[in-house]
């Protein structure tokens, strides 16, 4: 402690208004790295036979709310709800582009027997960043891999000038596809044949247990292997065939509930997207501001007293105007403070208006009309209930 005072005693006023101005200096913003070069999305270049065609699903995300703080302001449940019924549509729908896979389709649950999974979980997305976990699997309980994903856009990404108006994340979704492909292209045929094989007797033994049972067996490690094929002109077999076809028109009606979701949540949400980014850089750019104003402010007063101290009448002046200066600086940090909260209440306010937008979707069907209320995951759970009643009226002909 002595050495410290007569350290601070020997310390000019130019020496302590330099160690204020290295201070505020150190104290400025971090820079963000971001990118304006979107990665193309590759294509299938030769054309794969029909039979070789492997239907994929994307699952609902996981919307990663079991991490967030509570008093994250950054991050609201309803979006974050919806964007994890959004997100995956858009992944599916850029899936499809590749033109490697037979149907591509957004549904509930595994529930759905088809021959390639896709899951995938949010851990961040504001507008800024984004990034997701994506888990991929298929029908005989294999799983492929799983990789994370992560994409942080500028400016550029909502300029309403720019001629091509994609998607601000885009990229990200046509590397998942891109990864998928490339797996897709590791594929043997044999293993393809198998797999469709595994798909078309899981939804057989899941239709006529007492039948199909024996056909596929559950290895230690939890996959599927087949047991036995059942003869191809086997009457139960081909009955459930047309049923399969029959939930497959089915499916293709909840992708029509899906796209119709995402097209109405598309507007709204990309304008939240491009709110959520202003927020988060004025948050940022507040934040660096508050805390370089109070320690600049605080760095004046030390200053202030120890010149205060002075033998000579000019040093005692100027450490008066160093107090007087710091205190006013630390007054604006804190007020910079308060602005920095109407931010983060503007932000919550924001995501609490989406909420509207998921609203219950009327289907038309031919003998009926259909109304699905709560979110999609309950709306679907309504059409699983319709489509039991179709199949038992069907088995009661």
């Amino acid at each position: 402690m002595a050495v410290f005072n007569i350290h601070c005693h020997k310390t000019s006023p130019r020496a302590l208004l330099l160690l204020a101005l290295l201070v505020l200096s150190a104290c400025s913003g971090t820079n963000r790295v971001t990118t304006t070069v979107v990665t193309p999305l590759e294509q299938q270049a030769v054309t794969i036979e029909e039979s070789q065609l492997l239907d994929l699903a994307v699952l609902p995300f996981d919307p990663g709310l079991d991490k967030i703080a509570s008093d994250d302001a950054t991050v609201s449940p309803t979006v974050r709800t919806a964007e994890a019924q959004y997100l995956p549509n858009q992944l599916a729908t850029t899936i499809q582009k590749t033109a490697a896979w037979g149907a591509v389709r957004l549904v509930p649950s595994r529930d759905t027997v088809v021959d390639v999974y896709v899951a995938g979980k949010i851990i961040e997305s504001n507008g800024e960043i984004l990034k997701l976990e994506i888990d991929v699997s298929d029908s005989s309980n294999r799983h492929w891999y799983s990789k994370s994903y992560s994409e942080t856009v500028g400016n550029y990404a909502y300029d309403r000038h720019n001629q091509i108006q994609r998607d601000p994340f885009q990229g990200l979704l046509n590397r998942i596809a891109n990864d998928l492909l490339e797996y897709r292209h590791k594929l043997a045929a044999a293993d393809v044949d198998k797999l469709r094989t595994i798909s078309n007797l899981r939804f057989a033994r899941d239709f006529s247990p007492e039948a199909f049972n024996n056909h596929i067996a559950e290895t230690a490690d939890g996959q599927l292997e087949i047991s036995r094929l059942p003869a191809e002109n086997d009457p139960i077999l081909r009955r459930i065939e047309r049923i399969r076809e029959r939930d497959y028109l089915f499916i293709d009606t909840m992708q029509e509930h899906y796209d119709t979701f995402a097209r109405r949540m598309d507007t709204p949400y990309q304008e939240w997207r491009a709110a959520s980014y202003d927020e988060i850089v004025a948050v940022r750019e507040l934040k660096r501001q508050s805390m370089t104003r109070t320690i600049g402010g605080v760095a004046a007063i030390v200053g202030g007293i120890l010149a205060s101290g002075s033998k000579s009448g000019s040093g005692r002046a100027a450490g008066a105007v160093a107090i007087g200066s710091g205190a006013m600086l630390i007054k604006s940090g804190l007020s910079k403070r308060g602005e920095l909260k109407i931010h983060e209440d503007a932000l919550a306010e924001m995501a609490q208006s989406l909420e509207a937008e998921v609203e219950p979707q009327v289907i038309e069907l031919e003998d009926r009309t259909i109304t699905l209320t709560g979110n999609v995951d309950a709306q679907y759970q309504q059409w699983k209930a319709l489509l039991r009643e179709i199949y038992q009226a069907e088995r009661g002909i």
